[in-house]
């Protein structure tokens, strides 16, 4: 019986939340392991912001998604892993660390929703002190 209401319990509070949490589309994480521009691309909209190294680079989607790809051919991708992330009414967020063959990056995702859907409004990517 004991152990009835411990899955009840589980699923009533705990799977509300792991569903809530993927929200932010994990595909985002994974093109960013990988450095695929292309998939990344598909949770862009129209405008992105891209910030690198502090400096604003590109507002536009096309020009965005160049200098990503730019950014990649120079910096392969091995791992990003997830340290933060978090969602709050019309806007989500991650941020991670991006191993690349010469180091290590901060890459900062932020979200909003359009059509009941995340998409990409933000990229900010640092080099990384660690």
């Amino acid at each position: 019986m004991k152990k009835g209401l411990f899955i009840l319990w589980a699923m009533f509070f705990v799977c509300p939340v792991l569903l809530l949490a993927q929200e932010i589309p994990m595909g985002v994480v994974s093109a960013l392991k990988g450095g695929r521009v292309e998939q990344l691309a598909t949770y862009m909209g129209p405008q992105v912001e891209l910030i690198m190294e502090s400096r604003k680079v590109a507002t536009d989607r096309e020009v965005t998604l160049e200098k990503l790809t730019d950014f990649f051919s120079k910096n392969k991708a091995r791992e990003y892993s997830v340290n933060h992330q978090g969602k709050r009414d019309e806007s989500g967020f991650i941020i991670g660390t991006l191993t690349t063959i010469t180091g290590q990056f901060r890459v900062n995702c932020f979200f909003k929703t359009s059509d009941n859907q995340y998409i990409i409004h933000q990229i900010r990517i640092d080099k990384s002190n660690d």
